[in-house]
């Protein structure tokens, strides 16, 4: 079973940026395929970006594309979403989400593409 903790949220303004981390304890993230969803009020869970085990490989919502960055920390086995350029419609509960994959370039999009979830963590994003 993975734990995984998201945090970092918090209120920003518009034009602000805030990091996202994701981390868990006792699994090496790097056998792991991870990606960040969010999911506004009254809304479903949306994709927003998502990296390879071995790092090689991202991929990005067209929302968070330019403007959002995913990396991995290998020493702190930490998966982070870099959030800049911030807007209202960024206002969302974020979740991390990590799936055991043996390719080390895939990277996925789909919410079952997923088996491991964070309790998430909320950004808002005030005009």
């Amino acid at each position: 079973q993975v734990q995984l903790v998201e945090s970092g949220g918090g209120l920003m303004q518009a034009g602000g940026s805030l990091r996202l981390s994701c981390s868990t304890s006792g699994r090496n993230l790097n056998y792991y395929a991870m990606a960040w969803f969010r999911q506004a009020p009254g809304k479903e869970r949306d994709f927003v970006a998502a990296i390879s085990r071995n790092g090689g490989t991202t991929d990005y919502s067209d929302s968070a594309k330019d403007r959002f960055t995913i990396s991995r920390d290998t020493a702190t086995n930490t998966v982070i979403l870099q959030m800049n350029s911030l807007k209202p419609e960024d206002t969302a509960d974020y979740y991390c989400a990590a799936d055991y994959e043996g390719r080390e370039w895939y990277v996925g999009r789909r919410i079952t593409d997923y088996g491991y979830w964070g309790q998430g963590t909320r950004v808002t994003v005030s005009s």
